[in-house]
């Protein structure tokens, strides 16, 4: 009942007395959360939109909307990073504690069958593990959910265990170390090693490749994405071996042709290899150092352990790709 109105037989009035926090509550847009964690990851609004799948004008204008509800600045810029203020720092346990919670709630109740699923799975891959890997797992899913759909997305290695806690992929597959330490489920499928890659009748090939002979080669190297290539990289450094670079290329998979036509060597990863032996022009070597193999692994957010649906995908994704390496 609001002041000065009817006496007491009249109902309440649960609009009026509804509490001033449930008020502002109806009026906040839940997006606003996701939009903070990603700054907050990403110390960019570029980086988060990016993440997100939001222009950066949209960023923005959420980010303007925060600070009207939080009368603060929330994040400024320093340089070229946004940098939380204090008052962010204090909402963002409860931003990240909340969606987890709302995770739960949705886990709790959805229901999912393959059979019938119209549902899009996000998985984290580089382009090595799309060649790879995503042939089979495609393969798997058109025979087993025809209509489960599956995008892939291309994540920095540092910002992996954000994407999978915040919903942006619902899983990763790779060699993700950094992994080992998130609240994170990690499930071998194969072990991959690094090997030399060289064209048919490459000088190199007239004798053993030993330190000094990989010491002359010319190198194609990956971007950072590529987490097996900077293991090798630091390992190379580790051991004082030279590793002559020429050429920094951004996608993997284009590397066989160029080295091909050239006379460039490649660290490259056998199980791609053993995909292309059927094709002419390249020859590998061992490499003369020790680089222990590595594992590739399924990754999930333990947040979303519940979850029918990655559970589902999880066993798709064993069966069809596991023990193939």
């Amino acid at each position: 009942m609001s002041p000065g109105g009817g006496g007491q037989g009249d109902g309440p009035d649960r609009g009026a007395s509804a509490p001033a926090g449930h008020k502002a509550l109806q009026r906040f847009d839940l997006n606003l959360v996701k939009v903070f964690l990603a700054i907050w990851d990403a110390r960019s609004l570029t980086g988060a939109g990016a993440s997100l799948g939001l222009t950066q004008p949209a960023v923005s204008h959420a980010l303007r909307r925060l600070r009207d509800i939080y009368g603060d600045p929330l994040f400024v810029r320093v340089g070229h990073v946004m940098e939380p203020t204090e008052a962010a720092g204090a909402l963002r346990g409860s931003f990240d504690a909340a969606l987890q919670l709302l995770g739960r709630t949705v886990e709790q109740v959805q229901s999912f069958s393959p059979d019938d699923s119209t549902r899009i799975f996000r998985v984290a891959m580089t382009d090595t593990g799309e060649f790879v890997l995503l042939p089979r797992l495609l393969a798997a899913l058109e025979r087993q959910a025809p209509g489960v759909g599956l995008q892939t997305v291309n994540v920095d290695p540092d910002e992996v265990e954000s994407a999978l806690r915040t919903g942006q992929a619902d899983m990763a597959i790779g060699y993700q170390p950094q992994l080992e330490s998130a609240p994170c489920d990690g499930e071998r499928l194969l072990t991959d090693r690094l090997v030399c890659l060289l064209r048919a009748g490459h000088p190199a090939l007239a004798g053993p490749l030993t330190a000094e002979a990989f010491a002359a080669l010319s190198f194609l190297d990956v971007s950072r994405s590529a987490t097996g290539h900077h293991m090798a990289r630091e390992l190379l450094a580790k051991q004082g071996v030279p590793y002559r670079v020429k050429a920094r290329l951004e996608h993997f998979t284009v590397l066989p042709e160029i080295v091909r036509r050239t006379d460039y060597a490649a660290i490259f990863p056998h199980s791609v290899l053993v995909l292309l032996q059927g094709r002419s022009g390249l020859a590998m070597r061992d490499l003369p150092f020790d680089i222990p193999g590595y594992d590739i692994k399924i990754w999930t957010h333990r947040q979303f352990a519940g979850d029918p649906g990655i559970t589902w995908l999880r066993g798709l994704v064993r069966a069809a790709i596991g023990g193939a390496g």
